[in-house]
């Protein structure tokens, strides 16, 4: 089983996907971001690293998705390869900080490799307002995210809620302003019980066909 956690810079997706690993015994596959050779280069000067940058975490998160195809292991994976074609890569494009000839590439490529893949059993959207994200970045201290534009959240936020409103797949929205589970153990305990809703709502399917 696939479940996938999708949401903005700084929204929790990583804590969450420690969390949820360690409550049910599942297998993360974390983003490639401490180790990204672009990431920084990309913060400095966005225009010149945007293809760069997209065509890196595209290849990384492709080869997650090939990988939790074969696996017989329940994994979680912290961002999903959809948020790279459908959430950053545009926004780039429209902020003019990604050429309309590397935007057509980089699409073309991605349509290539969703013809071979599926949705996740289960994708979990944190849905965050700026302000949040901007104190929870803030909180982590990453260098290379000082220089994060307040117009890129923004671009990206509109994006993601553009996507998740047309999503066919099975979804579970929590939100993160209101419900803390990365500090509150009450809260962590609201994401499980939605969890377990809606997995029980997949086995059931599952067992009637």
């Amino acid at each position: 089983m696939h479940i996938a956690i999708a949401g903005n810079i700084g929204s929790g997706k990583t804590t969450l996907t420690k969390m949820l690993a360690a409550h049910y015994g599942w297998t993360p596959k974390f983003e490639s971001v401490d180790f990204n050779p672009y990431l920084a280069d990309f913060y400095e000067d966005m225009a010149r690293w945007s293809f760069n940058l997209q065509i890196y975490f595209l290849n990384k998160r492709f080869k997650d998705v090939v990988d939790i195809s074969r696996s017989d292991e329940v994994i979680i994976q912290d961002r999903t390869i959809y948020e790279d074609a459908r959430i950053f890569a545009p926004n780039l494009h429209d902020m003019g900080l990604m050429s309309p000839r590397d935007f057509e590439n980089y699409s073309d490529l991605f349509n290539l490799m969703m013809s071979l893949v599926g949705n996740p059993d289960l994708l979990i959207y944190l849905r965050s307002s700026i302000p949040n994200l901007v104190s929870q970045i803030q909180k982590r201290g990453r260098e290379y995210e000082k220089g994060i534009r307040i117009d890129y959240l923004t671009g990206l936020n509109e994006k993601y809620e553009k996507w998740i409103n047309s999503y066919d797949g099975n979804l579970l929205i929590i939100d993160a302003d209101h419900i803390k589970f990365g500090n509150n153990p009450e809260d962590f305990s609201k994401v499980t019980d939605m969890i377990d809703a809606q997995l029980y709502g997949l086995f059931s399917n599952t067992n009637s066909k």
